[in-house]
């Protein structure tokens, strides 16, 4: 028998076993609500848009209920739309739904099996998690403020000298924020930077592929076994695969040369070289684990904070009087904000809050949950083996919750509101699989809305004839991560007085960063 007519034999196989569990899945009773398949074969996976299918979750959530069911191809799928049905399920329950759905494209074939991050409950994911919360936990990330401090006042002094290239400058801070607690070495440039290069073709490939219901091959793993030039997607992951390793291997044999002569500062990658025999991890396996903070933190913290420029461009004048009164009384016009002034910010601690929950950049609540066992939620039945979504747009956007969603207001965030969990917007997770870095994502966040709000007027741009630019603010990518499409912005120095202690601190943060340059 051919390879082509042995991969048929098992795909027609596999297709006859995804017609009865179809059968034996619409049997069960009490199920969430949700649409009717479409076919027998994908279930409703058809139905998925190929583009922002969070905004039809959203719609479904609104139609149905705060849990919906889908059924993709052979997998149950369980959409929640609301910040309470998260909660319940994935952090109450959490021993049951913080593992992972099988990935074929992501996991199996891109990555080897070797990303923590898309990994069932088993002891490599346990072995990653023991790690990264352990290096990026609350009391751990405190260590890092000094860099972000550093990097932060570069960034202030760039915005003052080129604004319209703020976007360049948000992310060059949080890449080389990333670089070098990660790798212990600065990041200058993130258009020539051959890292962060091809550190980006990692995150846009492995974002362009982790869309549900993209492939069909996730829905009908037999699809495995037909050869290769029938799938031309296996081809192109398993190209990306040999780059991502080639690369990620390198930066961790860079480390630990710089270590032998004396010259590595303390970072993760040298942490985990140095514990290698007690973690009982491989070199490889390390050099996956160190791209977890590279590859998940960059776009995220550079995102949020683009969306809050958005903000202040669609609605500045609601909010950034305030923001910059409380600013003006608590740090005066003689310094920049620190970490120190965080608990005498209330209001600034309110628009991070808001920048997180406006227009959440992990738009599809992160790596989708799997249950490891038959659950019940308020009557309906959610079977073992399902995928479970907590779709971030659709939870932040619930007017129940957050009247007048799509509004940026921080006013919403100076009270307590009964919503559950400690941040009081959803952005960081669940349960097992709440994100390690929240605490170096948010101390970024803080600090860099402090100082522009600190440092800059901001508010629309003008054309030539001195009319405002208006800004779309659903003007955002597609993908794995949502970040706002190209805007115009006006971003000036509040007054010379600010601009020169920009240009103070940014000097003397230049010499202090010296010991990363090399």
């Amino acid at each position: 028998m051919t390879t082509l007519e042995l991969g048929l034999c098992i795909s027609v196989a596999a297709v006859v076993a995804l017609i009865v569990l179809n059968i034996k899945t619409r049997n069960v009773q009490n199920l969430p609500p949700g649409p009717a398949p479409t076919s027998w074969l994908v279930g409703n996976r058809n139905q998925v848009p190929a583009t922002k299918p969070w905004r039809w979750f959203q719609e479904l959530n609104s139609q149905y209920g705060p849990v919906v069911y889908l059924q993709m191809g052979r997998t149950p799928t369980v959409v929640l739309g609301t910040a309470q049905a998260a909660w319940d399920i994935l952090e109450k329950k959490s021993p049951a739904t913080s593992s992972r759905p099988r990935f074929i494209m992501g996991q199996e074939i891109l990555s080897n099996n070797m990303r923590g991050l898309m990994s069932g409950n088993d002891p490599f994911w346990r072995r990653w998690r023991r790690v990264l919360h352990g290096s990026f936990m609350q009391k751990t990330s405190d260590t890092y403020k000094p860099i972000q401090n550093l990097e932060s006042k570069q960034l202030m002094f760039e915005l003052s000298k080129t604004p319209a290239k703020y976007r360049e400058y948000l992310e060059r801070y949080a890449t080389s924020v990333a670089v070098v607690v990660t790798y212990g070495r600065r990041v200058h440039d993130i258009y020539n930077d051959e890292v962060v290069c091809l550190n980006r073709q990692t995150t846009d490939f492995l974002t362009s592929i982790n869309i549900p219901g993209k492939y069909l091959v996730e829905s009908i793993p037999a699809l495995l076994y037909l050869p290769n030039f029938l799938t031309p997607w296996r081809t192109a992951a398993l190209k990306q695969r040999a780059r991502d390793i080639e690369w990620l291997t390198r930066l961790v044999r860079e480390v630990k040369t710089k270590m032998e002569t004396g010259r590595a500062t303390q970072s993760f990658c040298r942490q985990l070289i140095e514990e290698r025999q007690k973690n009982d991890m491989s070199e490889l396996e390390i050099a996956y684990t160190c791209g977890t903070p590279f590859g998940a933190g960059v776009e995220t913290t550079a995102g949020t904070l683009s969306s809050f420029m958005l903000a202040c461009a669609a609605f500045g004048p609601s909010f950034i009087p305030k923001a910059q009164k409380e600013l003006d009384s608590v740090v005066g016009p003689d310094r920049m904000p620190t970490f120190e002034d965080f608990d005498d910010l209330p209001f600034i601690r309110a628009i991070v809050n808001e920048s997180l929950r406006w227009r959440p950049v992990a738009v599809l609540g992160g790596t989708p949950h799997a249950s490891t066992e038959d659950l019940v939620y308020q009557g309906m039945f959610i079977p073992k083996g399902s995928t479970i979504i907590a779709n971030l747009w659709g939870i932040h956007l619930n007017p129940t919750d957050f009247p007048d969603p799509h509004r940026f207001d921080p006013e919403r965030f100076m009270s307590k509101r009964d919503y559950p969990g400690p941040w009081q917007h959803s952005s960081f997770g669940y349960g097992r699989r709440v994100c390690p870095g929240q605490y170096l994502a948010s101390n970024s966040i803080y600090l860099n809305v402090a100082r522009i709000l600190w440092a800059f007027d901001l508010c629309k741009a003008r054309d030539q004839e001195g009319k405002e630019i208006d800004v779309d603010t659903f003007a955002y990518t597609d993908g794995f991560n949502s970040v706002p499409l190209p805007f115009s912005i006006s971003i000036t120095p509040r007054s010379p007085g600010h601009l020169a202690i920009i240009e103070r601190e940014n000097e003397a943060a230049q010499e202090e960063m010296k010991a990363y340059d090399s």
